[in-house]
């Protein structure tokens, strides 16, 4: 089903019945197809630690480096 933006407004709730239900629906803008109205996918949650002992990090990571400071400070006294 194609409706156009004006007529969705309007009937909303009806057309997130319908797609709930199985039906496409799209939506469109003078008569030119915009977006599809499709049902909410949940996201699986994220899993954490899966680059545990695979990515080190030195224990200088933090340290400043005096020549990259100086490229965007210029030079101090």
């Amino acid at each position: 089903m194609i409706i156009n933006i004006s007529e969705a407004k309007t009937q909303l709730s009806k057309l997130v019945d319908m797609v709930f239900h199985g039906e496409k629906v799209v939506i469109a803008k003078n008569n030119l197809p915009l977006v599809d109205l499709v049902p909410h996918q949940p996201e699986g949650k994220r899993k954490l630690g899966l680059l545990r002992n695979q990515v080190t990090i030195s224990k200088d990571f933090l340290d400043e480096d005096e020549d990259i400071n100086e490229m965007f400070y210029g030079k101090t006294r």
